[in-house]
């Protein structure tokens, strides 16, 4: 599976971004689509994520209530709305494609480009 992100950008803290994800090139009902971001100098860590089919979603504690995950089946599209941006969540925006829920990285096998997002103070 191949996935692009785009929507990245810069903006002020308490301000809104939404970053998306385009998968193409295998049938995605029985996957799981995550966002994990990765600030330099830190780990890759986990944001959100999401099933294709039945739509349950799963959140990193320091995003819960600010960012909202969601997918487009037609488009092949997941979508990451963050709102209430604060400056630590300054990061590369990377999506995933994996088989099962996981908090880690390690169970996602395919991975996009990422795409940057910084949050001014």
């Amino acid at each position: 599976v191949q996935l692009v992100e785009s929507g990245g950008g810069l903006v002020q803290a308490g301000g809104s971004l939404r970053v998306s994800c385009a998968a193409s090139g295998r049938t995605f009902s029985r996957f799981i689509m995550g966002w994990f971001r990765q600030a330099p100098g830190k780990e890759r860590e986990f944001v959100a994520a999401i099933r294709w089919s039945g739509g349950r979603t799963y959140y990193a504690d320091s995003v819960k209530g600010r960012f909202t995950i969601s997918k487009d089946n037609a488009k092949n599209t997941v979508y990451l709305q963050m709102n209430s941006l604060k400056p630590e969540d300054t990061a590369v925006y990377y999506c995933a494609a994996g088989d099962q829920f996981s908090w880690s990285r390690t169970e996602y096998d395919s991975w996009g480009q990422g795409t940057q997002v910084t949050v001014s103070s």
